[in-house]
């Protein structure tokens, strides 16, 4: 009795140091998360930006994981996506620049959609590739608002507005626009606009005046993206793996690691794309670098 209580007392010490072995070499040797290699530099790290681009926290918080990771030596951006929110794709687009600056290969893998803020962000890759059906493109801004002024003179609301400057109430839908608001406007999605030409000039090594004349909000399929110069090379997602490792010199298949997925709540479920639906009846205008159908 005494034989076999001194054998599991001996076992359960033997697991413990192993547990305190493990612990001790990932503080000093960096054992990942997603599996146990060493920080080799000799895996290929995936950032998923799906969907409208609404909020950039997750991307930008994986971009900066797979920044400061050792055993990273290449990131993929792969895109799906329409475009959404100007701010929000310029922080994507930084964070991944960022990841550039620190020597890693990132490259952009275009899905079925990288338009508008989706190819902005694709702008910050060392290497954009698409398949030949993609749709991207679609450089441009666009800012809408609502006139509500009929419906409320046919039901007999009217609103009475105290406000602190001429400019103020500008895009209100309880009032309809005048002329010097539509300057005004269109001057504030100009700027926007020019941010959008000149980060793509640069990107893709072009002047101004050769991204102005595909840059008035059309989209184009991968293949003719490659024609004009937005777009590298044509491929799939799987060749932009091989692609990564045969530019960090990775032998054989990479190891991929994906970015931590967005737990799906009840809300996702129940009211799938509402959040962007509300953004399109918001009143505030919002500039989107966005491919609006």
């Amino acid at each position: 009795m005494a034989r076999g209580r001194d054998w599991f007392l001996g076992l359960l010490l033997i697991a413990a140091l192993a547990v305190f072995v493990f612990f001790f070499a990932s503080l000093f040797f960096g054992i990942s998360e997603d599996n146990f290699d060493l920080r080799t530099g000799q895996r290929v790290g995936v950032v998923e930006v799906e969907g409208v681009i609404l909020d950039s926290k997750h991307a930008v918080d994986e971009l900066a994981r797979f920044e400061e990771d050792g055993s990273i030596a290449a990131v993929i951006l792969r895109i799906n996506s329409p475009g959404g929110g100007v701010a929000a794709s310029q922080e994507i687009y930084e964070a991944a620049k960022r990841v550039r600056q620190r020597g890693k290969f990132v490259i952009a893998s275009m899905g079925s959609v990288a338009a508008s803020g989706g190819y902005y962000v694709a702008c910050a890759a060392d290497t954009i590739m698409a398949n030949p059906g993609t749709t991207t493109g679609s450089i441009g801004v666009i800012s809408e608002m609502i006139n509500m002024t009929e419906l409320l003179n046919k039901i007999g609301v009217r609103f009475d507005v105290i406000k602190s400057g001429k400019y103020k109430d500008s895009g209100s839908p309880f009032r309809p626009m005048t002329e010097e608001d539509r300057k005004y406007f269109q001057s504030y999605v100009d700027d926007a606009y020019q941010q959008f030409v000149g980060v793509v000039a640069d990107a893709r090594h072009m002047e101004k005046a050769e991204v102005l004349k595909h840059a008035d909000g059309r989209v184009f399929t991968g293949q003719q993206a490659r024609e004009l110069g937005l777009v590298d090379v044509l491929g799939t997602y799987q060749d932009a793996v091989a692609l990564a490792a045969a530019v960090t010199g990775i032998e054989g298949r990479p190891r991929v690691v994906t970015s931590h997925k967005r737990k799906v709540t009840i809300w996702d479920l129940l009211f799938g794309d509402l959040e962007e639906q509300v953004i399109r009846l918001q009143t505030l205008p919002v500039l989107r670098y966005q491919w609006v159908l």
